[in-house]
């Protein structure tokens, strides 16, 4: 009984120091398209042989996108297309990074990776390589996914979220997420961090909860990886989200 009430009282702690340390969105979502500004047509995904990733490239295509996939092994991809070009790099080397950005009017991030059990800053150091290469080339738009529990989406994964799948499994990985989250703010972008709650590999519906209030204390948030590369693929036309850190579940 006593572990049980540590572990809960740590999983408290952790999520709100997660809420602090992660982006609070201020002003409201108002919505409004940049129907005014020249089209963006050429865009980069990093991350783009995760679930999430392979969503952006395909739906991006789709679209009519000029996409570049930047991947540590472009053999994970799986997909040809006139518009496709793949950048193989790490996204820790700031050459690679700098040489995939170059040339783009927009990059996408769903950068992620499974080294859960042990502190590192993959996905930080990553995110600041993607940043400094953006200033440097004058590329404006950057849609980056984090997820709920941070900021002021903190406790709102539901409670096996917030009291195991959090403090047990992802502690570290979260707290990266927090300081990638801290540098995207900081940035002088057009920035939109999008929050999803639990990830799934379902079809693609088009139809979700969006918004700086998503997410639940109790029921777990869940939205299909092709949902989130959906709202994703949308902030490249919407400046609803602007500079905020929406959440997004079904």
């Amino acid at each position: 009984m006593t572990l049980l009430l540590l572990l809960a009282l740590y999983a408290l702690v952790l999520s709100a120091a997660l809420g602090r340390r992660g982006v609070w969105s201020a002003g409201s979502a108002v919505a409004h398209s940049v129907a005014s500004r020249e089209r963006i047509t050429r865009i980069l995904v990093i991350g783009a042989t995760g679930g999430t990733g392979r969503q952006l490239v395909a739906q991006a295509l789709e679209r009519g996108f000029e996409v570049t996939a930047f991947v540590r092994s472009p053999a994970k991809l799986k997909l040809t297309h006139a518009k496709l070009r793949i950048v193989q790099g790490d996204v820790r080397d700031p050459e690679a990074v700098a040489g995939a950005v170059r040339g783009q009017e927009a990059v996408l991030s769903a950068l992620g990776h499974r080294r859960f059990f042990y502190p590192n800053k993959i996905q930080s150091e990553g995110t600041a390589n993607v940043l400094r290469a953006m200033a440097a080339h004058n590329v404006g738009r950057f849609v980056c996914e984090t997820s709920l529990g941070l900021g002021n989406s903190a406790f709102r994964m539901g409670l096996p979220g917030t009291f195991f799948m959090l403090p047990v499994i992802l502690p570290f990985y979260f707290w990266d997420k927090a300081r990638q989250e801290q540098l995207v703010a900081a940035s002088n972008l057009e920035w939109v961090i999008v929050r999803p709650g639990m990830l799934t590999n379902g079809t693609k519906r088009g139809n979700y909860r969006h918004g700086l209030e998503v997410g639940s204390y109790v029921w777990p948030a869940r939205i299909s990886r092709a949902d989130v590369a959906h709202f994703m693929l949308n902030q490249l036309t919407e400046d609803t989200y602007l500079r905020m850190a929406p959440g997004v579940s079904r």
